[in-house]
C-alpha cells in the first residue's frame, strides 16, 4: 500500500522551501457507475510508463511546481478500490490550483480502462 504522508515527508524533505506553498493531493478511486451512467462492478487499468514520465517531466519544469508524484494502480479493481494517487507540490494555490488540475487530466488521459459492466 502507498503512504501518502511518507511521500508527502519526502517531497518536504527535497523541495526549495523558496518555492514551496501548497501540497495538493488527489486520490482517484472506481466509482459504481461509468461516466455516462451504466453499473459497472470493476474495471481494468494500464498505462505506458513512458507516457507517465514524459508528463510528469513537462510538469516539473513549469516555475510553479516544486515537484509532483504518480501511483496508478495497474490491474483489475473493483469499485471502492484506488485508482491513483498525485500529489503536486509548488507555489502559490492561484497558479498551482489550475496546473494540477491540468496535470491530473494528463494523466487520465494516458491511464487505458476498460469497465466491466454489471450484468
Amino acid at each position: 500500500m502507498v503512504n501518502l504522508s511518507e511521500q508527502i515527508q519526502n517531497i518536504k524533505k527535497q523541495a526549495s522551501a523558496d518555492n514551496l506553498g501548497m501540497i495538493l493531493v488527489h486520490n482517484g478511486v472506481v466509482r459504481a457507475t461509468s461516466a455516462n451512467g451504466d453499473k459497472i462492478s470493476k474495471i481494468s487499468i494500464d498505462y505506458d510508463d513512458s507516457e507517465l514520465k514524459t508528463v510528469i517531466n513537462e510538469f516539473e519544469k513549469l516555475k510553479s511546481v516544486e515537484k509532483v508524484w504518480v501511483w496508478i494502480n495497474r490491474g483489475m479493481l473493483r469499485v471502492g478500490d484506488d485508482v491513483m494517487y498525485v500529489i503536486v507540490a509548488g507555489n502559490k494555490r492561484e497558479e498551482l490550483f489550475p496546473i494540477f488540475i491540468d496535470f491530473v487530466n494528463r494523466i487520465k488521459a494516458i491511464v487505458k480502462k476498460e469497465e466491466i459492466l454489471r450484468r
